[in-house]
């Protein structure tokens, strides 16, 4: 894994994450997006969840990464089995956090995320991001069968750029 490229794409998202923020009116934050269910600024929130859910992620990855590749395996099978509840809570905690925080909290979450994300990924060995697991393939189309530690540092910045574009600010 190339961890310069990854502190770049990390990098690029905050710059246009600030960027996004900057220049919406409070009009175009209200307005709704194409292809989703939230407004612009709801979004945005969503946006910033996908860094977010990285700590999780990477946890789960050193848990199953140690275990045989069938626990890993039942874990995703019943991750997907719960596919309707965990869109539901996604969208809600998306909805909810879109709504109640300040551009200024979400800009400085961000931020604050992405310093932490640099601090972590300087951190992991060669070893460490090789190790992998199985995920729910329909909590995202951007979640693979299996994702290795590397994989798991690159999601959210592929899940930036796909929602990005669903943004109509502007």
């Amino acid at each position: 894994m190339d961890k310069a490229a990854v502190h770049a794409e990390l990098e690029q998202a905050r710059r246009t994450f600030h960027q996004l923020l900057d220049t919406a009116t409070d009009s175009d934050l209200r307005r709704p997006t194409a292809g989703t269910r939230w407004t612009n600024r709801q979004l945005l929130f969503h946006m910033l969840l996908g860094y977010l859910i990285i700590r999780a992620l990477s946890t789960l990855v050193r848990l199953f990464g140690r275990l045989p590749d069938g626990a890993s395996r039942t874990y995703a099978r019943l991750l997907n089995a719960a596919t309707t509840p965990f869109d539901a809570v996604n969208f809600a905690g998306s909805w909810l956090g879109g709504t109640l925080l300040p551009k200024r909290w979400m800009r400085a979450l961000f931020d604050r995320t992405i310093a932490a994300l640099h601090r972590r990924l300087d951190r992991e060995t060669d070893d460490d991001l090789a190790r992998g697991m199985h995920y729910p393939t329909r909590w995202d189309p951007f979640f693979q069968d299996y994702m290795t530690l590397a994989d798991v540092y690159r999601f959210p910045t592929r899940h930036f750029d796909f929602h990005r574009r669903q943004l109509t600010l502007g």
